[in-house]
């Protein structure tokens, strides 16, 4: 079951918040990494390199949680646990674009290994809990 992305937290993807983005590693131990998140309609979009542990992770086991913390508030936070519906190199490149814009105000991603894939990832809402 879905659960949309409650209003008076939408505006933590506007912001410069990062996410730390928890996936499962095959052994069933959590792995955690920050990262730039991004909300399309009621999906939260994240961004990676194809072949990086997460996205090993993800292929494996689609079940994801989040922490997207305010960066002007740290007691506010919205927790989303879901699932990755879908997974695209299809636009990737511009989207990472797009998150190197909010988060360091450059047009082009500037941390892009040579011959790096980047991949999206599409995550659905399950369960969000949310504290300030």
């Amino acid at each position: 079951m879905s659960q949309a992305i409650p209003d008076k937290y939408r505006d933590l993807f506007t912001k410069r918040a990062f996410a730390s983005l928890g996936t499962v590693m095959p052994d069933g131990r959590p792995q955690v990494t920050p990262v730039w998140c991004d909300l399309e309609e009621d999906f939260v979009i994240v961004n990676s390199a194809k072949g990086r542990q997460k996205d090993r992770n993800i292929r494996r086991d689609p079940r994801v949680a989040l922490a997207v913390i305010d960066p002007d508030n740290s007691y506010r936070y919205l927790e989303i646990r879901g699932r990755v519906v879908e997974i695209t190199e299809q636009g990737a490149d511009a989207h990472i674009d797009k998150m190197a814009k909010k988060y360091l105000g450059t047009d082009k991603y500037p941390y892009r290994q040579p011959g790096e894939v980047r991949v999206m990832y599409k995550i659905q809402p399950e369960h969000t809990t949310m504290m300030g």
